[in-house]
Parts: structure tokens; sequence; C-alpha cells
């Protein structure tokens, strides 16, 4: 499919949380940004703009080609149609280019107000098969942004016998669950993921029952924390499945993060159409990495691995990987290091339970032999490495070096 595309006809999609997020993007080569306002989106922990703020928000966009798309992702109750209409009312004013909309019902309300608004079927109406691309073609969508769930062959299925733009997730953190359709966090605390006031249930620790017995799990604890989407070295396998929009994660994210990602997504998607069908260097996945990684994985879109999917031992983001500690001598630790590391480099040594308070600092000096390395050891080289004095508690270090439990990472 991928041989009669070309490079307009491919959409990079940014998130944007706040306003520096937004510029990120458009700086680094976003085609489209979506974003939310104060209601009605499944990220109600972001700062979101604000309703009154769209017109200006179009305006900036559309001042550098950029498209905006509202997430109107979540389920409306029925005593917010009113807001919902308002809200869309002022969509249309503002010059909106689509809704990202979850609810066939809010579906039903746009059209009852525009027939022809852009309306985006979001990811929570897990659109998994060309049949369900057919159910939603009564409602005139403009694209479908599938579940999560698909690989590369579905994707393709999907693409040929359904005929309607494909929005795919490429980057960021995933769910466990199907998108959006989490009870835990509502069961358990009051706060509903399918409001956008999901807890992160599943980034948990928890125990393993089999048949009634606890089961020893060693470090892995983080049972339902899965590691975080990446598929930039896939670009052009997703390109030739027919996908038309690459969709990063990251509403929660930083301005840096999404800096970072855009470009490198940027870069992949015109390597390709420049004929250059070479992987992403070992560099920019350490830089992705550094950004934000709770270890990459490409998700379902391989097809289904759980060992790959779940790694079990932290929930949280933990940089590049550094190495493992050889030695602790009196004012450094000794380690052969897997990505290149300086002086002013902060690092932090995994305790083996994320739960532990773990040591970590800035690099004050690199040694290699006892002899100062000027500038940036590169990876392969056994270093000695002396931490800020009153940053790491050496001692520590040496005893779970002891134990076999003690990595490092940058």
């Amino acid at each position: 499919m991928g041989l009669n595309i070309t490079r307009q006809d491919i959409e990079l999609l940014a998130p944007a949380g706040d306003w520096e997020c937004m510029r990120a993007a458009v700086a680094n080569g976003a085609d489209a940004v979506y974003f939310g306002v104060e209601r009605f989106n499944a990220r109600a922990r972001a700062n979101n703009f604000r309703t009154e703020e769209l017109p200006e928000i179009m305006a900036f966009l559309h001042r550098y080609g950029v498209k905006g798309y509202l997430t109107f992702n979540i389920l409306v109750f029925e005593d917010e149609l009113e807001s919902a209409k308002a809200l869309i009312d002022a969509c249309i004013d503002a010059g909106v280019d689509a809704v990202i909309v979850q609810d066939l019902g809010l579906v039903k309300l746009i059209r009852e107000i525009s027939p022809d608004f852009p309306i985006h079927g979001s990811t929570q109406m897990t659109i998994t098969s060309p049949e369900a691309v057919e159910f939603t073609k009564p409602f005139g969508l403009e694209r479908v942004v599938l579940g999560r769930e698909n690989n590369l062959k579905h994707i393709r299925t999907i693409g040929e016998q359904a005929k309607l733009p494909m929005e795919v997730f490429v980057h960021g953190a995933l769910c466990v669950s199907y998108s959006g359709q989490c009870l835990t966090s509502e069961m358990w605390g009051g706060r509903s993921a399918n409001r956008g006031e999901c807890a992160q249930a599943c980034r948990l620790p928890y125990d393993l029952i089999v048949d009634g017995e606890p089961k020893p799990m060693g470090d892995v604890a983080y049972l339902l924390s899965p590691k975080d989407l990446v598929a930039i070295d896939i670009v052009p396998e997703l390109i030739e499945a027919g996908v038309t929009s690459f969709k990063i994660e990251g509403r929660l994210k930083s301005p840096e993060y999404v800096a970072n990602v855009v470009g490198k997504y940027r870069a992949a998607i015109d390597r390709y159409f420049a004929g250059d069908r070479s992987a992403p260097s070992r560099e920019e996945i350490r830089e992705l990495e550094q950004s934000f990684s709770r270890g990459f994985t490409h998700g379902f879109l391989k097809g289904t691995n759980n060992k790959q999917l779940v790694d079990g031992t932290f929930p949280k983001s933990r940089g590049v990987y550094l190495g493992r500690v050889e030695r602790v001598l009196r004012d450094a630790v000794v380690c052969r290091i897997e990505a290149p590391l300086k002086r002013g480099d902060g690092i932090v040594f995994d305790a083996g339970d994320p739960t532990k308070k773990e040591e970590g600092g800035r690099v004050y000096d690199v040694r290699h032999n006892g002899v100062r390395i000027e500038g940036e050891a590169q990876e392969g080289m056994v270093l000695e490495i002396v931490p800020g004095r009153r940053d790491v508690d050496l001692q520590r270090v040496a005893r779970a070096t002891a134990s076999g439990n003690e990595r490092s990472g940058a």
C-alpha cells in the first residue's frame, strides 16, 4: 500500500498539554497537534487549555500550517449535553480542524449541529477490525484512531478493507487495559479512567496468587505495568501498512519530551520519503530513552509477546541503562559503561526494589585506570565513576553490589 503514498499523505501528530508543549511540537516538525480544554478530555491531570483560548490556539497553529485537534474522548453524561454542545459550537467557531470523540451519542449530537464538521473516532472506541470501521461509517467519521491492540497485519487488513484514514499510536505510555476502559481506578478510588482521571493502578506493585498460594516473584512486583511504546524503527512498515497519522502520546509530558520525540519521528518519516530505509541510530534511541522510558517495546505492533510488553521490575522512567557496578572503591564505583558518560551527568543506582530509597546524584569525575578522562567517555570503557561527595552513600552501594542487586543508570 505504501508505493503510492507521498510525504504529504503522512501526518505526524504531537501532544500538547500546555502552550510550551504546543510551541515545542510546532518547532520540531509536527503536522498536527492534539490538545484538551478544561472539560471533556481523557487527561484531566494535564494543565489543559481554556475554551476561550481556542481562537488563539488555532490562529497560532494555522499560522505555521499545522492542524489542531481537540480531544473530546470521554463518555458524556446526559446532564452535560448542553455544555458539550457549547464546546462543539466553540470548536466550530474557532476553526478547530477536528474533534477526537469516544461517545457515539456525542457523534450524533455533533452531526445534528454540523453535518460536515470533522470527527475522528478515538482509540477509546476500540476499533480493532474492518467491521468496527464499517460500524462507524454511517456517522461520517473522517478518520479512525485504531486501538493499540492491533498488530501490523491487522492494520494493513483494516486499511485495505475499510478504506478510511487510520491514525496509530507510535510512541509513549501504554495502558494495560483496552485503552481508556479500565475500571480499577474508579472502583478503588472513585477516579474514572473513562472520565480522564486515571489513578494509574497498573503502576502499583502486586502479589501473584496461584491456587490460593503466593508465588515468589523475586524483584518482579509490577505485574501490570507495561513498558513504553516505541515504533521509530518500524516507521517504513507502518507507512506501507497504510497508516496515515503517526500519533505520539504525552499530554502530561514536558516540552523537552515533546521536542525530542517529535523531532526524532519527523526525521524518521522524512528519511523514508528520501529513500533511506536505515534504522534509527543508537544515539537517537538513547536520546528517546533519556526523555522518558520505562523500557521500550513495540507494544502489539509486532504481535503479542507478554514478556516483552511487561518487565515487572519498575513502574517509572529509568533513563538510559549505563551498566552494572563491578567494584566499589573508596571514592568511586567501577563500571563497564554501555552508554557515553561525562562529568556532570546524573546517575542513579537501581536498588532492585523501586519502593526503596535509591542512591544517585551528579558525576563529579570520570577516570580510566586512575587517569581523568577529559570530555565524554565512550561505551565499552571500564571507568571509575566518582559521584559528588555528599550525593551517594558508597557503602550502601557496596552492600547492594555484594548481594547482586545494584545496577547503574544515567
